[in-house]
C-alpha cells in the first residue's frame, strides 16, 4: 500500500514538472512608445515669398547684385547702389558682420518710372546716397517680424521723425510703409536668410527731408529777385530827383542869365539916351 502511494505521488510530481516545462512562458507586456514632444508652430510670414526669389544658400552671399539681377525687375536700384558705392558697403558688412544683418526695401523699375519726370537727375550726389540709405534697415527683419518694429523705424539714413520718418504698419498679411510723402506696400520676399532680407515694395520711398529742404531754396530766388528791383527803383527815384534838381538849377541859371541880359540892355539904352541929350 505504501509503495502504491509513493508511486502515485512520484508520478504526480513527474507529470507536474513535465507540464511546467512544456507550458510557454508568459508574454512580456508591450512597451508603450514614447510620446513625441510637441514642436512650436513656426510664425506665419506676413510677406509672401515671390516665385522668382532665388534659393537661400547656407551662407550669406557676398554680392547682392546677383540676387537683384535674377529677379529681373530692379535695374534702376542696382544702378543707384553701384553709383553711390553703397553696394560695396553692404557686401562688406554682410561678409564681416557676425550679428545683426541688413534689410533692403527694394522698389522695382516700374516704381521708379512712376516718379516725376527728371526727378532722379535733379538730385545731387548727397541726395542720391540718402535716398538709397533710406531704403535700408541696419538689421535683419524676417518676413514674420515686421509687426515687431517700433515706429519710426531706424534706417541707414537716420532716425529723425521730423525729417526722415519711416513708419511700418503690419496688419494681417499686409505690410504698409509710410514716409510722410508716399504710402507703399511690401509685395513679397525677394530674398531672405538669417542676415539679409530683400523685400519688394511697390513705390520709391521718398524721404520727407527732400521736400523740406527744397522748399527753403525755392524762396531764395524770389527774395533775391526782389532786392535788385527795389534797388533799381530807388536808383530811378534818385536819378529823377537829381534830374529835377539839375532842371531847377538850370532854370535858375537861365533866369539869372536872362535878368543880366535885360539889365545890360537897359543900361546901354540909358547911356545912349544920355549921350543924345548931352
Amino acid at each position: 500500500m505504501k509503495q502504491a502511494t509513493l508511486f502515485s505521488f512520484s508520478l504526480f510530481l513527474l507529470l507536474s514538472s513535465t507540464t511546467m516545462a512544456i507550458s510557454p512562458a508568459p508574454a512580456a507586456a508591450p512597451k508603450t512608445p514614447p510620446t513625441p514632444k510637441a514642436t512650436a508652430p513656426s510664425p506665419k510670414p506676413l510677406v509672401p515669398t515671390l516665385p522668382q526669389s532665388p534659393d537661400s544658400p547656407d551662407s550669406v552671399p557676398d554680392d547682392i547684385t546677383r540676387i537683384l539681377k535674377k529677379a529681373k525687375m530692379f535695374s534702376v536700384l542696382i544702378r543707384l547702389l553701384k553709383t553711390t558705392e553703397i553696394m560695396n558697403n553692404i557686401n562688406s558688412q554682410l561678409i564681416t558682420a557676425k550679428s545683426g544683418g541688413i534689410t533692403i526695401l527694394a522698389p522695382d523699375d516700374s516704381a521708379f518710372s512712376n516718379l516725376k519726370a527728371g526727378f532722379l537727375n535733379s538730385l545731387n550726389e548727397g541726395q542720391k546716397i540718402e535716398l538709397v540709405q533710406f531704403h535700408i534697415l541696419p538689421e535683419f527683419v524676417s518676413s514674420s517680424n515686421f509687426d515687431s518694429l517700433s515706429n519710426p523705424v531706424q534706417t541707414v539714413a537716420g532716425k529723425d521723425p521730423a525729417r526722415l520718418p519711416l513708419n511700418v504698419n503690419a496688419l494681417g498679411n499686409s505690410v504698409n510703409i509710410s514716409t510722410g510723402v508716399v504710402n507703399a506696400t511690401i509685395l513679397g520676399v525677394v530674398y531672405s536668410d538669417n542676415k539679409l532680407g530683400i523685400y519688394h515694395v511697390d513705390k520709391v520711398l521718398l524721404p520727407l527731408d527732400f521736400f523740406l529742404t527744397n522748399k527753403a531754396p525755392a524762396l531764395a530766388p524770389t527774395t533775391l529777385a526782389k532786392a535788385p528791383k527795389a534797388a533799381k527803383q530807388n536808383s530811378s527815384e534818385d536819378d529823377q530827383e537829381e534830374t529835377d534838381q539839375n532842371h531847377n538849377k538850370s532854370g535858375a541859371v537861365s533866369l539869372v542869365s536872362l535878368g543880366g541880359a535885360m539889365l545890360m540892355s537897359i543900361g546901354i539904352a540909358l547911356v545912349t539916351v544920355a549921350t543924345m541929350w548931352s
